[in-house]
């Protein structure tokens, strides 16, 4: 499957939003925004499918603390693809 360039739309929490901020703003391609209990974040990035982005993303946060969620809209055309 060939990789593609899926839009991001995602509200981050986390019991220490601290301590994800510094991931997030990692991924350069990134528009992170601070919300009371984690960030908003918005922005283009490659992978082969919306889930395994997603995936990527979460593992990420979670190594800097367990206790992260992600509710995210990856659009790619026509198609949104809503994972919690």
């Amino acid at each position: 499957m060939p990789e593609q360039a899926f839009e991001l739309a995602a509200d981050v929490s986390s019991d220490d939003p601290k301590a994800v901020e510094p991931v997030l703003r990692a991924i350069t391609s990134l528009k992170v925004m601070p919300l009371a209990d984690g960030f908003h974040i918005e922005g283009t990035m490659v992978g082969e499918s919306a889930r395994d982005l997603n995936r990527a993303l979460l593992s990420a946060l979670r190594r800097a603390e367990r206790r992260t969620r992600i509710r995210s809209r990856w659009t790619l055309d026509d198609a949104t693809f809503r994972l919690f």
